[in-house]
């Protein structure tokens, strides 16, 4: 049973259920002033230009106006644009011409017969001069039936992250766990109940294209995550909970459809106008100090089991645009953004008996598997003389700091360093096993063999990362999902 509370915010995701009339043509409209209950959201943001993302409650035209001044003076309008059922009612607008390195204060509203009051945001656009940059990442939202408890703070690690301020946030994928269903409550450990806002969407498996947007639309009945998204730039990757739990492609004609679904529906509830028909790999330039190369660790890997003779984690074409991309920039800091950790061995049980492997790491040696992948690229930042590239991952729900060492590594490579964060909003895990292909050293961990947490005690995390523009000195933190340091790393531009 739903409850009085999940068949009234079941109603508003449904969008149009009611005071509908039909057109000349047979399609059903709603009279009335639209609503657009979902907030506001930017992303795709660059030194001179945004994308706002924003969704009705059917057709409408999607007006946005924005302005260097928090009381919109002289206000620029963006081009229109249209929610129809056809992307669920989700309108984007490009807001261009920007000015670089500068707090840009935006509303919207949508237009039908009468139109929705105006709703703010803002956003930075990326600097052009050597300012101090700050920047956040994590992943796993909404997994192991874990949803909206308005009375212990809805989803309380948004909330923590807002606190910090960012310029923009890097989220790792997991975003929706499609194939996690949210029930009404969960019996807690002290013998409270954690009260979950419920949705017909998230109160089962997504299977249709349908399931998929109710899953991404879930979050957004959050206050904490509407109040992150209208202050706060996001870019997103996926990892295999956007469909279902080491989703790879070929993994049968069912799994196939269903990420076809995802992928659709993932680009239109993610602030971008990038066509899913695209790569999702990109760079994001911001000032001098910083690049973020943004991988997709799912698309173009090869199955789990059985594995085929040569595996492949990123796909030929874009390792090679990452090699070429880091060789290219001239950012102090390059920064990945990966979806799964590069040393820490992520595995399910094989048909055939033993292991098959989720992640990159497999076993302990000379590299193998997909481990061939990183090989080639970490051998060919070596010989380009690429540095200060940090790896920034999640998946495994919990945080760790880790540093690989040629000296300790069966590979002549550089050393760097890989921070994972995570969860957001899901159960945290015991630590995993470390393979020691390329030299990984555990600085910090935030758990142990044995222990799970939950987000009624705060045992989530997220990293927050600081670049002294002037320095360049990065500092790196890990914060538990209270908004309480975990952790820091202070690292030196080589």
């Amino acid at each position: 049973m739903l409850g009085r509370r999940g068949l009234v915010l079941g109603g508003l995701l449904a969008g149009c259920t009611r005071r509908r009339a039909p057109h000349a043509d047979g399609t059903l409209a709603l009279h009335g002033r639209p609503e657009a209950a979902w907030g506001v959201q930017s992303g795709d943001v660059t030194a001179s230009r945004a994308v706002v993302w924003c969704r009705a409650d059917r057709a409408a035209r999607l007006a946005v106006e924005w302005s260097t001044s928090p009381s919109f003076e002289g206000p620029r309008r963006a081009a229109p644009s249209v929610a129809s059922a056809e992307t669920d009612y989700v309108a984007k607008a490009s807001l261009d011409e920007l000015p670089a390195g500068t707090r840009i204060h935006y509303r919207a509203r949508f237009e039908a017969e009468r139109e929705s009051p105006w709703i703010a945001g803002s956003f930075s656009t990326a600097p052009q001069d050597d300012r101090d940059v700050t920047f956040a990442w994590s992943g796993d939202t909404n997994g192991q039936g874990w949803g909206i408890d308005p009375s212990r703070g809805g989803m309380p690690a948004y909330a923590a992250l807002l606190a910090r301020s960012p310029d923009f946030f890097l989220h790792c994928g997991d975003a929706i766990y499609a194939d996690n269903p949210i029930p009404p409550e969960i019996a807690l450990a002290d013998g409270t109940v954690w009260r979950n806002v419920v949705t017909p969407a998230k109160s089962r498996v997504a299977d249709t294209l349908d399931d998929f947007r109710g899953a991404f639309l879930y979050s957004r009945l959050s206050s904490e995550v509407r109040a992150l998204s209208a202050s706060v730039p996001t870019f997103a990757i996926w990892d295999d909970h956007e469909v279902q739990n080491n989703w790879f492609p070929g993994m049968s004609p069912a799994v196939d459809r269903r990420a076809v679904s995802a992928r659709r529906a993932m680009f239109e509830h993610w602030p971008t106008l990038v066509d899913p028909s695209r790569p999702m790999y990109r760079s994001v330039k911001w000032g001098p100090r910083l690049e973020v190369f943004l991988l997709d660790g799912r698309s173009h890997r090869t199955p789990n089991d059985p594995a085929p003779p040569a595996e492949a984690f990123l796909g030929s074409a874009q390792l090679a645009w990452l090699i070429d991309a880091l060789t290219r920039s001239k950012a102090t800091w390059k920064v990945i953004v990966c979806n799964m950790p590069i040393g820490l061995v992520v595995s399910e049980p094989a048909r055939g008996g033993g292991q098959a492997f989720d992640g990159l790491a497999n076993r302990d040696g000379p590299p193998s598997g997909r481990e061939v992948e990183l090989a080639t690229l970490f051998s060919a930042l070596r010989a380009r003389g690429v540095d200060n590239v940090v790896w920034l991952t999640a998946d495994v729900h919990f945080a760790a700091a880790h540093h690989y060492d040629p000296s300790r590594a069966q590979l002549d490579m550089s050393p760097f360093w890989e921070f994972v964060a995570g969860p957001m909003h899901a159960t945290s895990f015991p630590r995993k096993p470390l393979d020691d292909t390329f030299g990984p050293e555990v600085v910090y961990v935030s758990t142990d063999w044995t222990t799970l947490g939950s987000p009624a005690t705060g045992a989530q995390s997220f990293g927050v990362i600081r670049i002294d523009g002037r320095s360049g000195m990065m500092t790196v933190t890990l914060v538990d999902g209270r908004g309480r340091d975990l952790h820091s790393s202070v690292l030196r531009p080589r």
